[in-house]
């Protein structure tokens, strides 16, 4: 059976954003009296704040009181300060062009905000090829990665069973959260974690550059061509 869905994550998969949330996560923190290293909330990218908060401030949620203003502080930072400096991943944008080209759907699946979302995809340099319409983000979700919700939503959209949709993904916890969701995840190291973490990816390759040149023998492609 053929892909006919790919679901994509977003930071550090189609813009090299994991470093900057991470650093807006130690000044939102400060901002409020905690101390958060970059090194302690780093390997944490890839989930959202309903996640981390909890992990520094416990008993704090991202979504009342002093949580939700650390949340708030972190998202403004990403918008006003960080978004300006992003730069894409290598290749994400011909990468996209490519999966439009051979007729796969394409639907983002990220834990930022649709304000952050909006910056993140200008980022990417890929604004204009993916509507924010076929999004799912964190007001679709109960729980942000590593749990399914939002994967789970992004297949409720397309309407496609798990088994024909994959995943592009750059973190153990888009990983963990497709699998969870019955969808198989293709990841990337340009997100900065390394394959021992990815293992459980049917694929790993550097960037979006480095699927594309590998496109034709790689899973996406291998598998549409069985079905042909």
């Amino acid at each position: 059976m053929a892909y006919q869905g790919v679901i994509l994550d977003v930071d550090g998969t189609l813009v090299l954003s994991n470093d900057a949330h991470a650093q807006a996560w130690v000044e939102a923190f400060s901002a409020f009296g905690y101390e958060v290293k970059f090194e302690q909330v780093r390997p944490l990218i890839g989930m959202g704040g309903d996640q981390i908060i909890p992990k520094f401030a416990p008993g704090l949620s991202d979504r009342q009181g002093k949580g939700k203003e650390i949340a708030e502080k972190r998202k403004e930072l990403i918008i006003n300060k960080f978004a300006t400096n992003l730069s894409p991943a290598t290749g994400a944008r011909q990468l996209i062009l490519k999966m439009l080209s051979v007729g796969l759907r394409l639907i983002i699946a990220s834990s930022a905000t649709s304000q952050e979302l909006s910056v993140l995809l200008k980022a990417a340099q890929v604004d204009d090829l993916l509507s924010q319409d076929e999004a799912t983000t964190s007001s679709d979700a109960e729980a942000s990665k590593p749990d399914p919700d939002i994967v789970e939503a992004a297949l409720s959209k397309l309407n496609i069973e798990p088994a024909s949709v994959v995943m592009l993904g750059d973190t153990p916890y888009d990983v963990e959260s497709a699998n969870k969701a019955g969808v198989g995840v293709i990841a990337f190291r340009c997100g900065g974690f390394d394959d021992s973490q990815l293992k459980d990816a049917i694929a790993i390759y550097d960037d979006p550059s480095d699927l594309l040149t590998h496109y034709d023998s790689s899973p996406l492609a291998t598998k549409v061509m069985k079905s042909t």
